[in-house]
């Protein structure tokens, strides 16, 4: 754990660097395949220094997550369940699977946007054959509600924030997950309600 810290702590020093936003790519290209750590200690940083590049950060992240999204899926629909016991253990996998099995692309979203991890759930999805174009457009709204929204705050109050989302990342990708499903539901009572008045 201390040497997992350590890491992370280490990752984050480039944030002042000129290679930061290569590093944020692979970093969240490699979290969302197997990698232990988030791309959040790097983003947060990068985006306090540079406020006005902060939404292009968080975008740069998205695309990165869903590109190693889509090699996770492929290496779990090539090789099946056995792969998944190297980058998890097999209670967060057999967790994992259970609310795969039960909530399917809500269990998918819930991951995309929260501390779960969400590494486990692409690779999982290519195991249970789960199909990529919904796989694409889930994970798209997860991470972009994510790192893209990370990146309006600090967009929007930049260092004033830090500490706040620093200690707070838990609850807010939580309200994050909350404020996706209430959109998602309101499009959904919208286009139903739209129907009716179209039929009547």
């Amino acid at each position: 754990m201390d040497f997992l810290e350590g890491l992370t702590t280490w990752f984050a020093g480039f944030a002042g660097s000129e290679w930061a936003v290569i590093v944020l790519a692979i970093a969240t290209f490699l979290e969302s395949i197997f990698s232990p750590i988030p791309p959040d200690p790097l983003l947060i940083p990068m985006s306090v220094l540079r406020p006005e590049m902060a939404i292009w950060y968080g975008l740069v992240a998205t695309i990165s997550s869903l590109m190693g999204a889509l090699v996770g899926h492929w290496l779990g629909s090539r090789f099946g369940r056995p792969i998944l016991s190297r980058f998890a253990s097999e209670s967060k996998i057999d967790l994992a699977e259970s609310l795969f099995n039960r909530y399917g692309a809500w269990a998918l979203l819930a991951a995309a946007i929260t501390p779960i991890p969400y590494k486990v759930f692409t690779v999982l999805a290519g195991v249970l054959k789960f199909d990529t174009k919904r796989f694409l457009i889930v994970s798209l709204i997860g991470r972009g509600a994510r790192f893209i929204g990370l990146g309006i705050l600090l967009f929007l109050f930049g260092e004033e924030i830090q500490h706040f989302i620093e200690q707070n990342i838990q609850k807010l990708s939580v309200l994050g997950l909350v404020a996706v499903l209430v959109s998602c539901l309101g499009v959904w009572l919208l286009v139903k309600f739209r129907r009716r008045l179209g039929v009547s």
